[in-house]
């Protein structure tokens, strides 16, 4: 699975790209397999997002994404040292799923 990836120009906030906008939930992010660096130009472009990039990612059956590499996996949680000001705050696994 393909997920793209950046930063909302605006807020700089991270975002994922769910097939139509951009969202801050890593969940919503949707497979864009070989379509990536069109609509990564198309975005950056419209001046939507910036540092822009694809990564592979899995999606398991309850339909959690999870980016591939570790930074990503960061990216998409939130910060480490205050697990009350991820994304995920209510999650126990939230500290366990980054790892």
């Amino acid at each position: 699975m393909k997920i793209l990836t950046g930063n909302d120009l605006k807020t700089g906030a991270v975002t994922w790209w769910d097939g139509s906008g951009w969202s801050i939930h890593v969940d919503d992010a949707v497979d864009v397999g070989d379509d990536a660096a069109a609509i990564l130009a198309r975005e950056e472009g419209a001046r939507r997002i910036n540092a822009s990039y694809a990564i592979e990612a899995t999606k398991d059956e309850a339909g959690a994404v999870r980016p591939a590499h570790i930074k990503d996996r960061i990216r998409a949680l939130g910060p480490t040292v205050r697990p009350d000001l991820t994304l995920k705050p209510a999650d126990p696994e939230a500290g366990n799923w980054v790892i």
